[in-house]
């Protein structure tokens, strides 16, 4: 059994955003911009735009947090992401859901200039990326990719089992693995039966944030799991939604939760960041 190792590729991705980010201030004068909308006061919401926060601070981007109170308007949201969208030293946007029930999500998300939607949230990146075009993908699927990648792991052809049918890791994780040739099964809350899809597939790729879903006798020999979840048990510790100490056994490779695909996410919002800035510089020049 190997591990996938996101945090080390996550480490080797920030080295090579950094050199691009100095490579382009020498180039234009400038560095990537990136503004993150954060409502109201979730911890984890919190701790997690902290890290994106200090990972930009690493790889040189300017970035800006827009810290708004939990009963914040549609409209106030919406003027800041027009303010945003008008600002030439902002080349990335970034919305941090889950955003208060007032507020309509689509209609913030669609507001978001899709060369700015480095989170690949726009209809107009998602319906690029479901027709095979480039475009900018959500930063999780699109860190699976990289590790599987990094890792030598072919997906052509592979039975590939994606559990969880969100818009943000399921649907465009299941849309990569249909443009790199798997075989794809997508899973979900209404699924009958989900071990028999699972014991079916090469690849289990899980994202649903319920501990413990995927267990060993869901598992065939060999397989490798890709674990998205991230879960606080009732010990405190972080776990995902795979039993990893008997699931593991089983595997060819997985993920660790923490420690797998979690440090891709950031890496991939840095990285789609630093092409954004570099596709802007050439639109203006």
């Amino acid at each position: 059994m190997t591990l996938l190792d996101g945090k080390a590729l996550s480490q080797k991705i920030e080295i090579g955003v950094g050199i691009g980010v100095k490579e382009l201030k020498s180039r234009t004068g400038s560095v990537p911009g990136l503004a993150v909308v954060l409502v109201g006061q979730d911890p984890a919401s919190a701790a997690y735009v902290n890290m994106k926060k200090k990972a930009c601070d690493r790889v040189g981007f300017y970035s800006v947090t827009h810290e708004m109170p939990e009963d914040i308007s549609q409209e106030a949201i919406e003027n800041t992401i027009v303010m945003m969208n008008k600002n030439p030293n902002i080349d990335g946007i970034l919305i941090q859901l889950p955003l208060p029930k007032q507020i309509d999500t689509t209609k913030i998300l669609e507001l978001v200039d899709p060369s700015k939607d480095v989170d690949g949230f726009h209809p107009y990146n998602v319906g690029r990326l479901a027709t095979g075009l480039n475009g900018f993908v959500p930063c999780t699927p699109l860190g699976v990719m990289e590790l599987l990648a990094e890792y030598k792991i072919d997906v052509k052809g592979k039975n590939c089992c994606v559990v969880g049918a969100s818009n943000i890791v399921g649907k465009p994780m299941a849309a990569l693995l249909l443009n790199a040739n798997a075989t794809v099964e997508i899973c979900h809350i209404f699924t009958d039966n989900l071990k028999k899809h699972t014991l079916n597939a090469d690849i289990i790729l899980v994202g649903v944030g319920v501990i413990n879903l995927i267990k060993e006798d869901m598992v065939k020999e060999g397989t490798i799991i890709i674990d998205i979840g991230i879960n606080r048990a009732d010990n405190g510790k972080l776990v995902g939604d795979v039993d990893y100490e008997n699931v593991s056994a089983k595997c060819s490779y997985i993920t660790p939760v923490p420690g797998g695909v979690g440090p891709m996410t950031i890496a991939m919002l840095l990285s789609n960041t630093l092409q954004a800035a570099q596709i802007n510089y050439k639109e203006k020049n």
